[in-house]
């Protein structure tokens, strides 16, 4: 499967940064292919087929695979009597013999080609010894391996790194990098790709608020999460969640396995100030030796692949985890893999801000500035107000000085997000802001919007771009004009002969700017020839009624009814519809009628522009009481 085609069906690069945006294969079908099987909460013998990471091909034989920091070696020692973290001599496998198992030690020696039994026993000694930090036995087993195995051996030894807490380890660990390197591992950027995932994730389970069994729902649950914000096809939105879970997994037992040995069941140890500085030391010398074989892609790559379980744990972390020692080596490390020549740290950055990781983008703000890198937190703040995340804009406008509230409130407007509408008019807003952001609201109906950014937009500004906001309010709509609607009935200019002036200039106008629909609507309701037209239709309506009670073959006979009954029946359904309309103005043609119906009723007349309420009242002392609520 092209990863080109899972891009195009998922959308807008979520596939690869879903994906850690690292693969460097043409086949996403390889893109998770654990092959250690790390116990979380016990050590058990485990039986796997592909302990050292490695692929069979269509036909039967061994091959490695290059699937980038996916593919994984051995972290499970396969043992009778118990676990050997805490002590590498103990090996009493059935499988193995006393010093090196069931491997031909002088036939390995002498050929250098290990079968594929023997690459995993191998391998499982290597972490044995590792883990147990019996450096001398496993610098004896290097010498054993073939290229493939020496590639798996640097990349359990790299992994280890996160684990160091002591001198004596950091140069035993440095020693058995050196020597796997000068033995023929050529592997590099798996091994930088695959321990940049594993020390995030070892960073991310050092909060405070998470066990070891936690974390494996966390992850599963913001993974979820994650695809759900994602687009495109189901299915393959379903497989790369798979896959990317079951490398997270392993990740995950890794970590677990490491804790046991050092003596927790369910935690990770926070690391002091002096375990962070061995860890980056180490990582510094793989560095070193690695050298030109590691290219800037390979950099940036392993960049991306450290920042994404970032962002799947970020909902768990303690609060300010960012400047806090957990955070510290994945930091350093980050800061490293720049220096390499990562030159995606904007990209990132926008990703974490518009999946919420705000611990991430206050990491990736620290690092962007200490390299005088530039990162575009306007933009940023654009990702994380579109999808809501509020404590992400406080980290962009507070730390990362973003500025650009213009876009991110008008597109909140127009799509109803109350609450981060909200956060930018309390953050302070320029009054041509509110002002756009309202037509934003009002072009879209987004009622609710509109009436609380209505009171914060000064009136002389409102005065002064009446026209402009009601006409582009209208060339938006999408057909519906509701919200002009609410503005006019609001009084949106304060004076209702004001506001009833602007909307019969636009209802005259000849400008082609303004739109087709709104000229017919403000004409139809809210101009001077609407209310022309309601006095006509109260005329016209009120000459039926006395037609009726005259002249009328109804059986019933209206004029015999009580007199607020007769009302009722000529003007109940105006006032309810008046009162519908609701408002602190009535649209003219309805004012209109309203007028022509006090006249008739009430023998008054009040034609002003601002006594909608009073008309309404007039036609409520006329009407049964019981009728007014029902």
């Amino acid at each position: 499967m092209d990863k080109k085609k899972v891009v195009a069906a998922v959308g807008d690069e979520d596939a690869l940064f879903m994906l850690g945006n690292h693969t460097n294969h043409e086949d996403v079908d390889h893109v998770v292919q654990p092959g250690d099987e790390m116990e979380t909460d016990e050590t058990r013998d485990v039986d796997t087929d592909d302990e050292n990471g490695m692929c069979k091909s269509d036909d039967g034989h061994d091959r490695d695979e290059n699937v980038g920091f996916y593919k994984e070696a051995p972290l499970v020692i396969k043992e009778r009597d118990g676990c050997t973290c805490n002590d590498g001599r103990k090996h009493k496998s059935g499988l193995i013999s006393a010093d090196y198992g069931g491997v031909n030690v002088e036939k390995c020696a002498q050929e250098k080609k290990l079968s594929r039994q023997d690459r995993i026993e191998v391998g499982r000694l290597y972490q044995g010894a590792v883990s147990s930090h019996d450096w001398e036995r496993a610098e004896s087993l290097i010498f054993l391996a073939d290229p493939q195995t020496l590639n798996d051996a640097l990349c359990i030894s790299l992994d280890s790194i996160w684990f160091l807490s002591t001198h004596q380890e950091l140069d035993g660990i440095t020693r058995l990098i050196k020597t796997i390197i000068s033995n023929g591992a050529s592997d590099f950027t798996r091994a930088a790709l695959r321990t940049s995932f594993l020390a995030s994730c070892v960073s991310a389970c050092q909060s405070r608020t998470m066990s070891l069994a936690d974390t494996v729902s966390v992850m599963a649950q913001r993974l979820h999460e994650r695809l759900q914000e994602c687009n495109g096809d189901e299915v393959l939105k379903a497989e790369a969640g798979a896959k990317v879970q079951k490398f997270t997994e392993w990740a995950l037992k890794c970590i677990g396995f490491h804790s046991r040995c050092q003596g927790n069941k369910d935690r990770v140890n926070q690391n002091s100030a002096v375990q962070v500085q061995l860890q980056l030391s180490a990582f510094k010398t793989f560095l070193d030796l690695a050298g030109n074989h590691l290219t800037g892609k390979d950099f940036t790559e392993a960049f991306d692949a450290a920042c994404f379980p970032l962002t799947l744990f970020s909902s768990s972390f303690d609060p300010g985890w960012a400047s806090g020692m957990s955070a510290t080596a994945v930091q350093g490390l980050l800061a490293m893999l720049v220096e390499g020549g990562a030159d995606n740290v904007n990209q990132c950055f926008l990703e974490a801000s518009r999946f919420g990781s705000t611990e991430l983008v206050r990491i990736l703000l620290q690092i962007a500035q200490r390299n005088s890198l530039d990162v575009d937190v306007d933009l940023a703040l654009g990702f994380a107000s579109h999808y809501g995340k509020i404590g992400t804009m406080e980290c962009l406008v507070e730390e990362g000085n973003a500025m650009a509230f213009l876009g991110p409130l008008m597109r909140a407007a127009e799509r109803g997000c109350m609450q981060v509408v909200q956060w930018f008019v309390k953050r302070g807003c320029r009054d041509m802001e509110l002002c756009l952001a309202l037509t934003a609201a009002t072009s879209s109906s987004q009622v609710d919007i509109a009436a609380y950014l209505l009171p914060h937009v000064p009136q002389h500004v409102l005065a002064a771009l009446s026209i402009e906001i009601l006409k582009a309010a209208g060339e938006r709509s999408g057909g519906s004009l509701d919200g002009v609607a609410f503005l006019l009935q609001s009084n949106f200019l304060g004076d209702p002969v004001a506001t009833y002036a602007v909307a019969d200039t636009i209802s005259r106008s000849d400008d082609d700017s303004v739109a087709p629909e709104l000229r017919d609507f403000l004409h139809e309701q809210w101009s001077e020839a609407a209310f022309l037209n309601g006095l006509r239709q109260g005329q016209v309506h009120y000459y039926n009624l006395i037609s009726i009670l005259k002249w009328g073959g109804s059986p019933i006979c209206l004029m015999d009814l009580p007199g607020p009954l007769r009302v009722a029946i000529a003007y109940l359904p105006l006032y309810r519809e008046c009162v519908k309309a609701g408002g602190c103005l009535l649209s003219q043609q309805l004012r209109g009628q309203l007028v022509e119906a006090a006249k008739r009723l009430g023998g008054v007349v009040m034609e002003e522009a601002g006594q909608g309420q009073e008309l309404l009242a007039v036609v409520e002392q006329h009407l049964p009481p019981f009728l007014l609520h029902a």
